[in-house]
């Protein structure tokens, strides 16, 4: 059955993620792509690029915008879970190998088997599922699908052959959705269509149908801060309009790439194909008439490892610079320094073989420190005598009358590109490794060399090749003659490399091999092929370290590793062959079908000048990686010459420009690209803003910038998007943090004694809408809940912000100025007291089944913490960044004392028994409570502490035992929670938690 799509029909209808959003299961699928690293969508464009917003999530963020909330809640999140590929019968699509009819047979229940196969012969097999198929007499039949059978009913039945496991299980062992593309929604056109009144068959039909029914015509997405391409590609592949802008070149080109090499068509990725082997074809070419990577016996180079070199001022030897002499622990491969008395220096022998003992003796090389931060010194030995010089020291550093640090370094001159003869700090070639084809099957042979005189010579052909070509170069712009401009606060970037190493001009970065073939590859090269430059100056610059690790094929690190310029003191740099995977990168294939539909254009947020419905952003946010400063590490090689396609860019990072930090600046940076974005979209136009949930002030920043820039917020969501690996770094999870705004229309004022009623009844609705889905969705969630208590949290903000922020004023003043007025360090705003209130009204509704609303309002912050979080774990929860976001609810002031466990999956609290004597003091903020005085007392009992002694103790430690009825009531309903709570977890415990109960409800009194 057709549906007439009648423009506006939708147009005042509340969007899903205003109501609603699987934020569970999308954590799941964002955690699952996350963990893909090198092998997601966009990553080989720009692998230098961190902190992208997995593709999964932008999906949902824009379904979530153009779908429409109804009232019937559990079929629109039913719809919007199929459209998300995270249904049921989609997971037969994403498994890794679909069942065949004979296992279907033999594993399921089927009352009629011919209602689903087709038999050969016939009358051999019994009517009805399970088949034995271990009988002789079935050896020979043949089974197969009807044809006439529905895709979804094959799937329904499929699915139930899907493992019986949580959802986020499921997901690791299930393809993602974006690689199943071609098949995995053949089932729900019906049922979406009925749905949504809709006439679908694929996504890019649904979300053009949805846009003429919200907005008249098909739906224009903008991002305005697009860097790496995420969202924009991810709208073009929905089948959106896409307008895409950000202030620096870079992330400009990342997302032209997204479109066009990613989106490409297969007729362009094959002409891509061809001209990336012609450019091989040719840098090898130049690279072989000048015979510098070939020793003229069959070996070719793959690696040269360069270090730096200076001279001792006590022993006036030159000693290589070298934080370890190990080359290669998987090679096991040492550097040997030997003296030449001589000459006062060292020769270095490269030896293979090195046995484990040998190994361990050689990390230590000629740089060291006496601590991770302390100052590193350069150490050697002459006639058995120690010598130790702080690298300051060499460097001649000394403090300026301004109170900054010189030193005595020749600053480079733009034509330099190898230390003089005279510098301080020289640059030496110690190790080359070889490679060579197999003589009999694929690969090659690999060993590690000592340098000799013919790589010396090779050397020098390189050097004079620059020498006479370097001017020449960089006035074409092949390679870069730009100065380093050193960043602000608090990293100073480029500041190391002008004070470390005297570098004064980005070429400087760049050895002459390393200026040798990014140069070649920049001249040869067109729009398509630059992302490629850029990962060949990633992997290939003085800043590319040189990875010796067990598994690190003695590779080169990107410089931009850690997103900071920091100089080396050895580093690796890839031969031309060694680079063709990056100049041959391979990219995934998703083609876009209307490339005249995407713009990109190098602009500001606050400068936009454009219509769009939905606008999806992720801006930069307090220390967030300052792009606009390290990214001049491209833009120089790019700037002076750009592809036709780049240039009507401003080939500059325009720092001035760029929103950044958390003080006044960044909200005002905020605010005009907010506004403008406000004033571009219509309004019924709806904005998601993403930010990572990590500043105690970002709800208070949020909420002015949103008043100020005419928006108001009307729901939030926090999806967990970070990996294992990023976990281990630290044990603070970051996760997203989506606010969804619309336009503020009107001037409705109000007072703060009238809010009070208003927030606490919307968050409370707000709350028992959710939780009331939880119990509806039981059946079709397997018993998982749709919404754990942290999304209950969140969304119980968002109702509150939603309050907050339909005013434009409050108590007679108005908000949007006071939303930008400056804040003085340590004063508490009218804005922040509003928003602290909101958000402890939307506390208090989070009160844990079991505890009475009456008793939860006298517990203090860490007793409420306890609880709460005691009920999560008992339900399964064990992450971390649920323990710091209901801390930081409860205004618990530092929750580590009371756990037991603080990994980043598997955190808990501490037991009765963990805790003991301790935090009873004054300093703890369980001092005094009740709750501590319980978990003391249950810890006594599950020691078979006479019951009369335990009561005896009790009295003393529960303030005013005696004196207040209500506080024995209250041991009684906490005693009855934690044996509840613990009966799954600790059952000694919970049986002590009831002896408790008993005991003080039996008590006698007088």
């Amino acid at each position: 059955m057709s549906h007439a799509i009648i423009p506006f029909s939708l147009k005042d209808a509340p969007a899903l993620i205003e109501r609603l959003l699987s934020v569970q299961k999308l954590s799941a699928e964002a955690y699952k792509e996350q963990e893909g690293r090198q092998s997601k969508t966009l990553t080989p464009l720009g692998s230098y690029w961190k902190g992208r917003k997995p593709l999964i999530l932008n999906k949902a963020c824009i379904l979530g915008c153009l779908l429409p909330a109804t009232e019937n809640s559990a079929r629109d999140l039913a719809i919007f879970e199929m459209l998300m590929a995270m249904d049921e019968e989609s997971f037969v699509a994403r498994w890794k190998r679909r069942p065949k009819p004979k296992e279907i047979l033999g594993a399921l229940s089927i009352t009629c088997i011919a209602d689903y196969f087709t038999v050969e012969p016939e009358g051999v097999l019994p009517d009805v599922a399970p088949v034995d198929w271990s009988k002789l007499e079935y050896n020979e039949v043949e089974v197969a699908w009807r044809e006439d059978l529905t895709e979804l009913d094959r799937r329904r039945l499929e699915a139930q052959l899907l493992p019986k496991v949580s959802y986020r299980a499921r997901v690791e062992a299930a393809s993602r959705p974006e690689e199943v593309l071609d098949s995995v929604h053949d089932h729900i056109w019906d049922s979406v269509n009925a749905h949504l009144g809709t006439d679908a068959r694929s996504i890019a039909d649904v979300v053009e149908q949805l846009g003429i029914m919200r907005f008249g015509h098909r739906p224009c997405l903008a991002d305005t801060f697009c860097g790496s391409g995420q969202i924009p590609f991810e709208a073009a592949r929905l089948g959106c309009d896409v307008y895409a802008s950000d202030l620096n070149p870079i992330a400009c080109m990342l997302t032209w790439g997204a479109f066009h090499i990613i989106g490409g068509s297969e007729e362009d990725r094959r002409k891509l194909e061809t001209d990336q082997l012609e450019l091989v074809r040719r840098v090898q070419s130049k690279i072989d008439s000048l015979g510098v990577e070939t020793d003229g016996n069959g070996w070719r180079s793959k690696v040269f490892v360069y270090c730096v070199e200076a001279r001792c001022p006590q022993s006036g030897w030159m000693v290589p610079a070298l934080p370890t002499l190990v080359v290669s622990k998987g090679y096991r491969v040492v550097a040997e320094l030997i003296p030449d008395p001589n000459n006062k220096r060292y020769d270095i022998a490269i030896r293979s073989g090195a046995t484990d003992e040998e190994l361990a003796a050689a990390e230590f090389g000629t740089v060291r420190r006496d601590g991770r931060y302390a100052d590193a010194y350069l150490v050697h030995q002459v006639g058995g005598v120690t010598l130790r010089t702080k690298i300051s020291t060499l460097r001649g550093d000394y403090e300026k009358p301004d109170g900054t640090i010189g030193n005595r370094l020749r600053l480079w001159d733009k034509t330099d590109f190898k230390p003089r003869p005279d510098d301080i700090l020289q640059e030496r070639l110690y190790c080359v490794q070889w490679m060579r084809a197999k003589a009999r099957g694929k690969g090659y042979d690999l060993e590690f060399r000592s340098v000799g005189s013919g790589d010396l010579k090779r050397e020098r052909i390189v050097e004079e090749f620059i020498a006479n070509h370097l001017v020449e170069w960089q006035a074409a712009g092949y390679v870069p003659d730009m100065r380093i401009e050193v960043g602000g606060p608090p990293r100073y970037q480029g500041l190391d490399l002008i004070r470390g190493r005297g570098w004064t001009h980005w070429n400087h970065v760049f050895n002459p091999r390393q200026l040798l073939i990014a140069g070649l590859v920049n001249q040869f090269t067109d729009a398509r092929m630059k992302p490629s430059l850029t990962q060949v100056l990633n992997i290939n610059s003085r800043l590319s370290g040189f990875d010796n690790s067990l598994g690190g094929a003695a590779a080169t690190k990107g410089a931009f590793v850690n997103q900071a310029l920091n100089t080396l003191y050895y580093y690796g740099t890839r031969g031309s062959q060694f680079l063709v995977p990056a100049l041959r990168q391979q990219y995934p294939s998703f083609p876009i079908q209307h490339l005249d539909r995407c713009v990109v254009e190098n602009k500001p947020a606050a400068a936009i000048d454009i219509k769009a419905d939905v606008f999806v952003t992720d801006p930069p946010y307090g220390d967030a990686v300052k792009y606009e400063e390290i990214l001049d590490f491209f833009i120089s090689w790019l700037r002076k010459n750009p592809s036709p396609d780049f240039a009507d860019w401003i080939w500059d990072s325009r720092r001035s420009l760029a929103i950044q930090g958390e003080d006044e600046d960044f909200r005002r940076g905020m605010v005009a690209a907010y506004k403008r974005m406000c004033e571009c979209m219509p309004n019924n136009g709806i904005q998601v803003i993403m930010f990572t949930h990590q500043s105690g002030s970002i709800w208070a920043d949020m909420a002015n910038i949103v008043w100020a820039s005419g928006l108001h917020v009307t729901a939030a969501w926090y999806v967990v998007t970070e990996t294992d690996s990023a976990l281990r770094e630290g044990s603070y999870v970051k996760g997203t943090v989506l606010l969804i705004l619309r336009k503020r229309h009107g001037q409705y004022k109000t007072t703060r004694d009238d809010l009070a009623w208003e927030i606490q009844e919307e968050v409370q609705r707000q709350v028992e809408d959710l939780a009331g889905l939880n119990q509806e969705a039981k059946g079709l969630y397997r018993d998982e809940n749709v919404f754990e208590d942290a999304d209950i949290q969140m969304a119980g903000y968002a109702a509150a912000l939603r309050v907050l922020t339909r005013y434009a004023i409050i108590d007679g003043r108005d908000m949007s100025a006071e939303a930008i007025r400056p804040r003085i360090r340590g004063d508490t705003t009218f804005v922040d007291s509003l928003i602290a209130f909101a958000v402890d009204t939307a506390n208090q509704c989070l009160v844990p089944h079991g505890i009475t609303k009456g008793q939860w309002d006298k517990l203090s912050g860490a007793e409420r913490f306890y609880l709460k979080m005691l009920d999560m774990e008992a339900r399964g929860t064990k992450t971390l960044d649920n323990y710091q976001n209901f801390a930081k609810a409860f205004k618990v002031r530092d929750f580590r004392p009371l756990l037991a466990s603080q990994k980043a999956n598997d955190a808990r609290l501490r037991s009765a028994a963990e805790f003991g004597r301790a935090e009873m003091s004054e300093g703890s903020e369980f001092h005094q409570s009740v709750l501590r005085a319980v978990l003391y007392a249950i810890m006594e009992l599950a020691t078979n502490m006479d019951s009369d002694e335990v009561l005896a103790h009790l009295t003393l430690n529960v303030p005013n035992y005696y004196g207040d009825m209500t506080q024995r009531e209250l041991t009684v309903e906490l005693s009855d929670y934690l044996a509840k709570q613990l009966d799954g977890l600790r059952p000694e415990e919970a049986r002590a938690a009831r002896v408790l109960r008993e005991l003080v409800k039996n008590q006698r009194l007088g």
